[in-house]
């Protein structure tokens, strides 16, 4: 359903939810992200998510989340960038994924694992 509503690739959303929170809904990170996609609490107000723990809303906040930012940045990488280090340091950084070690590490763990959804036969060196 949220795939569907975001216009989005479900797969993406699943790669995202897997690096994100290895698929705890009940995930919390010290710096105060909660659920399956990690939305921040002013993330989750901005897209109409009351209950950022329950998983239905969750998938569906961080998938409009996600959507918003691939029309915003026109780029998977820097789309992922802006939700895990914030749409202001990808702007503050020219558009390029900022230069922080957890950003650097993120991007290609979800790109990889987006690989791996989308085509699970493929050897590992063609993904």
């Amino acid at each position: 359903a949220a795939a569907r509503h975001s216009r989005l690739d479900p797969f993406l959303i699943e790669a995202v939810a897997f690096v994100e929170s290895g698929f705890n809904e009940r995930a919390r990170s010290p710096k105060g992200a909660l659920g399956l996609m990690q939305l921040m609490p002013a993330t989750a107000a901005r897209f109409g998510v009351d209950n950022p723990l329950d998983p239905r809303e969750n998938l569906l906040g961080g998938a409009r989340y996600l959507r918003e930012l691939l029309d915003r940045f026109d780029s998977l990488p820097l789309a992922l960038a802006a939700y895990n280090a914030g749409e202001g340091a990808v702007e503050r950084h020219g558009n390029t994924i900022p230069p922080y070690a957890e950003t650097a590490r993120y991007v290609p763990a979800v790109i990889a694992h987006y690989a791996r959804l989308r085509n699970p036969s493929a050897p590992a060196a063609a993904r």
